[in-house]
């Protein structure tokens, strides 16, 4: 893979700081934007208003990821607030045809689709949803919290989506969240992963330079 994309999780930045902490993740290509509703993941996070005032320090890619319940109810507002993509969780809809119907609506308010899935539900029965989506991203940890460890075995659901997306000859690019780090990223971007979701090993660092470098260093152990 050439060109890794590398999505810096403002989960992990300090929030009273948040501009300024975008901006220092400028040589990023999308910045992901995780959102909770406290119902399909115990924790609270961002909303419409955070997305927004995101969208308005940076031009990159704003890729915005639903842990939330009804997800259909919310995609008008994220749209509105400035994401490029929307991700919903394949758990809270109520079939296939649900989370194609689901992906079509995203994708008729201009942006770009996404599906994800979590660690303990198989993938295979999934799979139609890749022509109607842009993105598959599989969480390599339980979604909700940030700084969980890497769940090795996850990389399985990344070789299965790469087989069948090269299969198919599509371009849905399949994204990776959870436990990305300088020590586990070159076994998910050697599994077929286009783009990784990093939180803590960007922003952990106290100097903007730093989170700058930890960038391309991720970038730089992802091209395989």
């Amino acid at each position: 893979m050439a060109n890794p994309i590398i999505a810096p999780s403002i989960l992990a930045a300090e929030f009273t700081r948040l501009g300024e902490e975008v901006k220092a993740v400028a040589n990023a290509d999308w910045i992901h934007v995780d959102i909770m509703d406290g119902h399909f993941v115990p924790n609270l996070s961002f909303g419409p208003d955070i997305t927004r005032a995101v969208d308005e320090v940076t031009d990159q890619v704003l890729d915005v990821h639903l842990m939330i319940e009804n997800p259909g109810r919310w995609i008008e507002a994220y749209a509105k607030a400035g994401a490029d993509c929307i991700i919903f969780h394949v758990e809270a809809v109520d079939s296939v045809a649900g989370a194609i119907q689901l992906a079509r609506d995203i994708r008729a308010l201009g942006v770009r689709a996404g599906f994800s899935i979590k660690p303990a539900t198989p993938v295979e029965q999934w799979l139609d949803l890749l022509e109607e989506c842009d993105l598959a991203l599989v969480m390599s940890v339980e979604p909700g919290f940030g700084g969980q460890k890497f769940m090795p075995e996850m990389v399985e659901k990344v070789r299965t989506l790469r087989a069948e997306i090269d299969r198919r000859g599509l371009h849905t690019v399949i994204e990776i969240d959870g436990g990305i780090s300088a020590e586990t990223i070159r076994v998910a971007a050697e599994a077929g992963c286009d783009a990784f979701v990093a939180g803590s090993a960007v922003f952990k660092h106290s100097e903007p330079a730093a989170k700058a470098a930890a960038v391309e260093e991720l970038r730089r152990l992802a091209t395989v």
